[in-house]
């Protein structure tokens, strides 16, 4: 299982602003209620910034000159801005997170519409816990950056800025004394700014290394466990961990750092203030109320430069974060739709590939120049040693991938020329490999299409020989399908995935028809099914069974990418070339032990 970096965790400068934009655009169609969120925080300021000012001349002024009346009227503006605060904080708060819901959600969508329409070859190139991470993780990093406040920075230093245009009307000398440590504090800032977003990246890129090998491990317990490779999977896996650990304690250190330095100066400068403040109000050049509000505002000056670290901290990572989504975001879908598609007459289902060339690495040919033609309804099968280009056929036909040359056509028209959906309609694929989804049996036989009718659902299932062991199952069509079906065995799943073809009725059929691990009775209905399935169809199927290859109209050989021969069975038997020594040694023993005469064809070595 491999731990190497991933492309995609390789980035050179962040542009931030330019982020930021593009997140803009998920949050554009809630933009009114996101412009009401922020025009409350000047209303929260501008309470927040009235109570000190209200404290400095209730002192001063009113309770230096024994005011009562006076007094409790400050007192009740005091609760006034107090209440104000807390309503328009509220407010801000719930209506920040409710957009941020609502653009995340759509942002989450975007990405998975996104993947969904990515070609196979970017699945081959990326593991699965790597998506995952861009659609929860990444996404929920987002989240926090709203959660903090963090789109509020602009107007923290707006008030930051009122806060020292305040303290100067107040008193010059104060105000001086008071923020004399804002210069070398900002170039410490600078430089756990730069730091800090290097080791959140790092953060970010291993815990999608993390989630990619749980993916790939947990997939494939079953192979571990079997070849005793658990010390070694948890040697690997604890690797990964511990340079998580270290990434995070790497940030963990820059934070406290950041945040223990803002504290330490904040406190400095209340001691500078009462030193100098003090001699002021001792000598009687400013009154005591004047001092403490300077102490107040000093506090409402230092909160939001406190709060700007862990701010920081958390704008880095979604940074980062926005960084690895929209690096996915912008990977090209280079297989789509044209933007004149052509459609068929009429769709008679013929199949002509015209010498195609496919490789899956470049210089490495998989496929070279295979060319061939199937009939309307004509029954065709592919057969050839391992790693000749049996199933690559079928993912060319479905265009699953592009061809480097050549041409595939289907009902007189070029692969290449016909929406993808419409292409994919016609043609029922039935792999080796079969996935069934969480969930029930019907959701996965009409793929949670409700348009779908039992009928013809249920239908399908007895045409398919699937419906005598649903009928056992304990809610039949509603009996629950575990994650990729392991509560059925290989042929119960082969039934279903022969049923769900049927259920969305394709006139092209194509099949990696395989049996292993199948027991015979099981078997027998396999080939009941395939045998009715494939009346009165186009069929290209790649055969594992010698009943298939017998009964087939043609018998395509590949040798090495290349077609070499074709024709009957007896055909290729009587030429005794390549198709005769795969007859030998794979199917000769079958047709003896099944007592099926050769035809009046002696094989011989």
């Amino acid at each position: 299982m491999s731990t190497e970096p991933h492309q995609e965790e390789i980035f050179g400068k962040a542009y931030d602003l330019k982020l930021i934009r593009r997140l803009w655009r998920f949050i554009l169609p809630y933009k009114g209620l996101f412009w009401f969120s922020l025009t409350l925080l000047p209303l929260q300021q501008a309470f927040g910034l009235a109570q000190p000012y209200i404290m400095k001349v209730a002192i001063d002024g009113y309770i230096a000159g024994a005011d009562l009346w006076g007094l409790g009227t400050l007192a009740l503006l005091f609760a006034l801005a107090l209440g104000g605060e807390a309503v328009t904080s509220f407010f801000h708060y719930y209506f920040t997170m409710l957009v941020a819901q609502k653009c995340l959600a759509d942002l989450r969508v975007a990405i998975f519409s996104h993947v969904q329409r990515l070609p196979m070859s970017y699945f081959d190139r990326n593991p699965v816990g790597r998506l995952v991470t861009r659609m929860t993780t990444d996404v929920d990093v987002l989240q926090e950056m709203f959660a903090a406040g963090v789109m509020t920075l602009v107007s923290d230093f707006i008030m930051v800025g009122w806060i020292v245009v305040i303290m100067f009307y107040l008193h010059v000398g104060l105000a001086l004394v008071s923020l004399v440590l804002i210069p070398p504090m900002a170039l410490a800032i600078n430089f756990f700014r730069i730091r800090a977003r290097q080791t959140y990246r790092l953060i970010r890129e291993r815990i999608a290394r993390i989630n990619a090998y749980l993916g790939e491990a947990i997939s494939g317990m079953g192979i571990i466990q079997l070849f005793v490779r658990e010390e070694k999977s948890y040697r690997e896996f604890d690797e990964l961990n511990a340079a998580h650990k270290d990434a995070n304690q790497a940030s963990n250190a820059y934070e406290a750092a950041l945040y223990s330095m803002v504290e330490a100066a904040g406190s400095v400068s209340v001691a500078l203030l009462l030193w100098y403040g003090g001699g002021e109000v001792l000598h009687e050049i400013i009154g005591i109320g004047t001092l403490v509000a300077f102490k107040e505002y000093i506090h409402r000056f230092f909160v939001p430069l406190r709060d700007f670290s862990q701010k920081y901290t958390v704008m880095q990572s979604a940074m980062s974060s926005a960084e690895r989504i929209f690096h996915l975001l912008d990977t090209p879908v280079s297989l789509s739709s044209p933007s004149r598609p052509m459609v068929p007459e009429s769709f008679r289902g013929e199949i002509a590939f015209r010498d195609v060339w496919f490789n899956y690495k470049e210089g490495e040919p998989v496929l070279r120049g295979v060319s061939f033609r199937i009939e309307p309804g004509e029954k065709v099968a592919v057969v050839g040693a391992t790693g000749s280009g049996k199933t690559t056929i079928i993912k060319l036909l479905s265009r699953f991938y592009d061809i480097q040359s050549g041409s595939i056509q289907v009902s007189g028209v070029d692969v290449w020329d016909w929406e993808l959906q419409a292409l994919r309609r016609h043609i029922g694929v039935v792999l080796q490999d079969v996935f069934l989804f969480s969930g029930d049996v019907r959701t996965n036989l009409c793929l949670g299409d409700q348009s779908i009718p039992s009928e013809r659902i249920e239908k399908a299932a007895r045409y398919a020989n699937a419906e005598g062991f649903i009928n056992r199952l304990p809610e039949r069509f509603e009996s629950l399908v575990r994650e990729r079906g392991s509560n059925f065995s290989t042929g119960q799943r082969q039934l279903l995935a022969l049923a769900r073809v049927l259920v969305f009725q394709p006139e092209i059929l194509v099949l990696d028809e395989a049996t292993s691990s199948v027991d015979t009775e099981t078997e027998l209905l396999i080939q009941d099914a395939l045998d009715k399935i494939m009346r009165d169809r186009t069929c290209l199927v790649i055969a594992h069974r010698l009943s298939t290859i017998r009964n087939a109209d043609r018998i395509i050989v590949l040798h090495r990418g290349e077609v070499r021969e074709m024709g009957s069975h007896a055909e290729l038997l009587q030429r005794r070339g390549i198709y005769h020594r795969l007859y030998q040694l794979q199917y000769q023993q079958e047709e003896q032990r099944l007592g099926i005469p050769d035809a009046g064809l002696k094989v011989q070595d």
